[in-house]
């Protein structure tokens, strides 16, 4: 697949991953014990492990053309909790109000700042999306993965989980095509504003995000492992 982002400016070349390096390690410090706090109080609501940790596909690698998987690290929001057959309950039944919580103040992305530093994630770009979706993607929304996903992103201020996966996916394509460093500030802001707003956290049909199932037939050659 041909990479459409266009040629890495100084901003991009230079600045943007030192700075998110020092801004997540600075933010992890200052954050420590309130990190330390929310990891044993969710260890109670959770009855177990805290974290939740997932595959996610991160930017295409140019040698191999192949997104880069890396274990994205969270807050659960959600209790294991199973029916009588032992399948997992769905998700409303699942989060409880300390997750409800902690989506509701975006406390559960803490975690990530570790993603950051490791070089996983950016502090602004495209969400990292689930590993399946991949063979679902068009060629053109595929590019979202020419860059490094982010904590934060121009789609999450301007939606969120409340916009379509096309308006989603035009908006994180948007930001691919005009990566600034007044931009990304711009998206900062933004974030600080709807955290505090609560909007757009559930879709109109479910908690989170409904599964996204492709908008068009992906061919054979675009499907990948």
């Amino acid at each position: 697949m041909e990479n459409l982002h266009k040629p890495y400016g100084p901003y991009e070349r230079f600045i943007k991953r030192p700075l998110d390096f020092t801004l997540a390690f600075a933010a992890l410090i200052v954050l420590s014990p309130l990190l330390l706090i929310l990891t044993i109080f969710g260890a109670i609501a959770m009855k177990g492990n805290p974290f939740f940790v997932q595959q996610r596909p991160g930017r295409i690698d140019k040698k191999t053309g192949q997104e880069k998987i890396f274990h994205l690290l969270k807050f659960r929001t959600m209790t294991s909790a199973k029916d009588q057959n032992g399948n997992l309950l769905p998700d409303e039944k699942r989060l409880n109000k300390y997750g409800k919580l902690l989506r509701t103040t975006s406390l559960d992305e803490l975690p990530e700042l570790i993603n950051i530093l490791k070089g996983d994630i950016s502090i602004v770009g495209p969400r990292p999306l689930l590993v399946e979706y991949l063979p679902r993607y068009s060629s053109e929304q595929r590019h979202r993965h020419d860059v490094r996903p982010g904590l934060t992103g121009y789609a999450q201020v301007h939606g969120r989980n409340a916009i379509s996966w096309e308006e989603r996916f035009k908006l994180d394509i948007d930001y691919v095509h005009q990566i600034t460093f007044l931009r990304d500030v711009r998206i900062l802001f933004e974030t600080v504003r709807v955290v505090f707003s609560h909007k757009g956290i559930s879709s109109e049909t479910s908690v989170t995000m409904e599964e996204f199932t492709g908008t068009q037939t992906v061919s054979k050659e675009h499907m990948r492992v």
